[in-house]
């Protein structure tokens, strides 16, 4: 399972990605669709159209790091929204990774808190 270092944020890319791309591919397209910078150390994370292969791309201090998962029966539960890129919460894509929905309907809500009282 890949580890995500607190303070990163995590960028799904909702459409589909041609998997034949590779780190400087994946890389243009954080730069130009994704509307993000490459080299910020944020995850950026691709699905194939049939959702079989997940793709993480992240820069690590003095180069790029690309993991891989491909399953080898089932499809991930890639969300289908209208939205480009989509931010979501690591914990979110350990479910995904997992086969489970982003949405979990299981899980409690965050909480926003000013103060206690």
């Amino acid at each position: 399972m890949i580890a995500v270092p607190s303070g990163t944020r995590v960028y799904l890319a909702v459409g589909p990605t041609d998997m034949r791309k590779s780190i400087n591919g994946l890389a243009a397209l954080v730069e130009t669709q994704m509307g993000r910078s490459a080299v910020s150390g944020h995850l950026f994370v691709f699905c194939n159209r049939a959702r079989t292969i997940v793709k993480a791309l992240y820069w690590d201090h003095n180069g790029f790091c690309l993991w891989q998962k491909r399953l080898e029966a089932e499809r991930f539960r890639w969300p289908r929204i209208e939205e480009e890129v989509l931010e979501i919460e690591p914990r979110q894509l350990l479910w995904l990774l997992s086969g489970l929905e982003i949405e979990h309907r299981g899980s409690h809500l965050r909480l926003a808190v000013s103060s206690v009282d």
